[in-house]
């Protein structure tokens, strides 16, 4: 799993029906200081997550093993929405 930012959001009318009906969010890699790091990728959003939020994001086969996005051609999914991080004994993160 990686920890992402929400950048961004794509928006396709036209896909394969396995992706039909998802939303689909682009999201850039962040340090555990919540530095963004990395290019931006998109990832499919299982949860329901918004613009700005830190988000946990599972990719490869692995990405594939959910209910929303089984058998679906998919590389990366949004799977959970932190309300912290905590690193060394210290929080590096706090949902506002």
């Amino acid at each position: 799993m990686r920890i992402a930012r929400v950048v961004g959001s794509a928006v396709s009318t036209i896909k394969v029906d396995t992706l039909r009906g998802n939303k689909l969010l682009v999201v850039r890699e962040t340090s555990v200081n919540d530095e963004l790091e990395g290019k931006p990728f998109v990832a499919v959003d299982g949860i329901g997550a918004g613009e700005g939020e830190l988000v946990l994001i599972s990719e490869g086969s692995a990405g594939r093993h959910t209910d929303l996005t089984t058998d679906a051609p998919v590389d990366a999914v949004i799977m959970a929405i932190l309300d912290s991080l905590e690193v060394g004994g210290e929080t590096t993160f706090r949902k506002s």
